[in-house]
């Protein structure tokens, strides 16, 4: 009887596509941070550049720091 419940289950999580749902949306997720990790360092000294610009532009004068 124990053994039914088993295999019952066991074919019930095989027909299951919530784990393949699941493993989908990981791999979008995925994909989409190395994408961001990769704009980030093809950008890096790009935006570094703007935001010292930018901050430059913004600062009071006479201010130091």
């Amino acid at each position: 009887m124990r053994i039914q419940k088993t295999l019952a289950r066991i074919h019930l999580a095989m027909n299951s596509d919530r784990g393949a749902t699941a493993v989908e949306y990981g791999l979008i997720v995925s994909l989409i941070a190395l994408v961001i990790i990769g704009a980030v360092f093809v950008l890096g000294g790009n935006l570094t550049g703007i935001f010292e610009d930018v901050s430059q532009g913004i600062a009071p004068r006479g201010a130091t720091g």
